[in-house]
């Protein structure tokens, strides 16, 4: 049965979101840049300071957790709801993207609302969806002084390079991660009408292609049109890889009917492509064929050049070059692994190649696992609940095309638990790239649906949550 203040809780949690946000302003103010050496202080700042916020706001044992070479975590917890209650895990992270070379409306380490969005680096990715969880928390202990179950939180200080030392830390604290569900923050709702709860990751797999064809560079004008250029040929094998409207036409997967339903009825329409994606004006999206633009930006895999070595306008020389290179990123589809993908690229590419060109294909050490989940069983029907009350409708399952280390990381060590993915971002926030933001009327929501995933998840009791 739900809480008898359950409700009042709700209105203080509303109450309290002018001053959250608020909060949330000062926390985005610190450049915790996790990939910038010169930014480590700030990421332990900060993590100090919401240490210090946590344990203020009636948590217990708030703490920072260190390990050498490694940036910190915040934990806390919060265990007085009894042994018969379930405790739930909720994840987040306080680091940030880089800024740097980036063309910014308003400043990005100064939070500035703008009609009903928050801007600045980090607001949606990920410290609003974290912060709404702290608003949720702080109603609940400021109205009735407990909590409807057990909560632990962790805070991580290095998800936005792919989390390389997440696991030790789950080695090294373990009571720090001890649950019965878990509730990870950083995804995306489909719109600010309709929210997301996240079942699927793509992975990703970077490998380099390499063409060689002479053993110096020589005079285009005396040899041109006779021998290689090693820089066409290496347009002719990207172009191996790819259909007509541009997509990767090699190691696409089968889509089972429910997600192909599924994808159907998610409202991603050619206007938020365009909008969110920044598409140029006469720049339409890529044709569908047939397929929903989920399917295509969720379960099928996609490549893209990241970096060349072909000559630049600085570099420029009347020369047929030695040599040419491509870095790729292949996005693989979520239950696609790097070495399936890896084999269709060198059937593909190492296959008589262009005027005999030497063609080498090697990954480069940098891959991601996907992730696809089947979220069944009580903690998902609260959950849907919860997002009834608080939304008006229950959660969409979707999928994100991205790759999320610690999502996969936390599949594969508790993949036995219900893993309750959402978060505050949405297709206009543009995580990772200049003038990102969060929608305001999904923060408030979110607040409200964490209130009463609290409430729904503590009915269940410990033994009820995974049955």
């Amino acid at each position: 049965m739900p809480h008898p203040q359950v409700d009042a809780v709700a209105r203080r949690a509303q109450e309290r979101v002018a001053d959250a946000i608020e909060q949330l302003k000062d926390y985005l103010a610190i450049p915790a840049i996790s990939c910038e050496a010169e930014h480590a202080d700030d990421v332990r700042c900060l993590a100090t300071k919401v240490r210090d916020d946590l344990s203020a706001m009636g948590l217990q044992h708030a703490r920072v957790l260190e390990l050498d070479d490694a940036l910190p975590i915040v934990a806390a917890d919060w265990l007085g709801a009894g042994r018969d209650k379930p405790t739930v895990l909720i994840y987040g992270h306080l680091d940030l993207q880089p800024v740097a070379g980036e063309e910014w409306s308003t400043p990005p380490h100064e939070a500035t609302v703008v009609g009903q969005r928050l801007y600045a680096r980090g607001s949606a990715d990920d410290m609003g969806g974290w912060v709404s969880h702290m608003v949720s928390l702080g109603a609940w202990l400021a109205e009735t002084g407990t909590l409807p179950c057990n909560v632990r939180l962790v805070i991580e200080g290095e998800e936005e390079i792919g989390s390389p030392n997440l696991e030790r830390f789950m080695d090294a604290y373990p009571e720090a991660f001890e649950a019965d569900a878990m509730v990870l923050t950083d995804c995306e709702n489909p719109s600010d009408a309709v929210p997301g709860l996240t079942v699927s990751l793509r992975g990703l797999l970077e490998v380099e292609l390499h063409v060689r064809a002479l053993s110096s560079d020589v005079h285009s004008g005396l040899w041109g049109g006779m021998v290689p250029d090693v820089s066409t040929s290496l347009i002719l094998l990207l172009a191996r890889l790819l259909d007509d409207d541009g997509r990767l036409a090699v190691g696409r997967v089968e889509v089972d009917e429910a997600r192909r339903a599924a994808g159907a009825d998610v409202p991603l329409t050619p206007e938020i492509i365009r909008e969110g994606a920044h598409l140029l004006e006469g720049v339409e999206p890529l044709p569908l064929r047939g397929t929903s633009a989920a399917e295509w930006m969720w379960w099928q895999p996609a490549i893209s050049v990241v970096a060349t070595t072909l000559p630049t306008p600085a570099i420029k020389k009347n020369a047929l070059r030695q040599e040419a290179s491509a870095t790729l990123s292949v996005r693989l589809a979520p239950d696609q692994t790097a070495e399936e993908m890896m084999a269709v690229l060198r059937s593909v590419l190492l296959t008589d190649p262009p005027g005999g060109v030497q063609v080498e294909l090697r990954a480069d050490g940098w891959a991601g696992e996907g992730w696809l989940y089947t979220p069944k069983g009580p903690a998902f029907e609260a959950a849907d609940r919860a997002y009834v009350r608080a939304w008006g409708r229950p959660l969409v399952q979707v999928g994100v095309g991205g790759s999320i280390p610690f999502v996969a990381l936390f599949g594969r060590r508790f993949g036995d638990l219900p893993l309750i993915l959402n978060g505050v971002m949405d297709p206009l926030t543009t995580a990772h790239g200049p003038n990102e933001s969060m929608h305001l009327g999904i923060f408030g929501k979110a607040v409200l649906a964490n209130v009463y995933l609290l409430d729904e998840l503590g009915a269940l009791g410990r033994d009820g949550i995974r049955s």
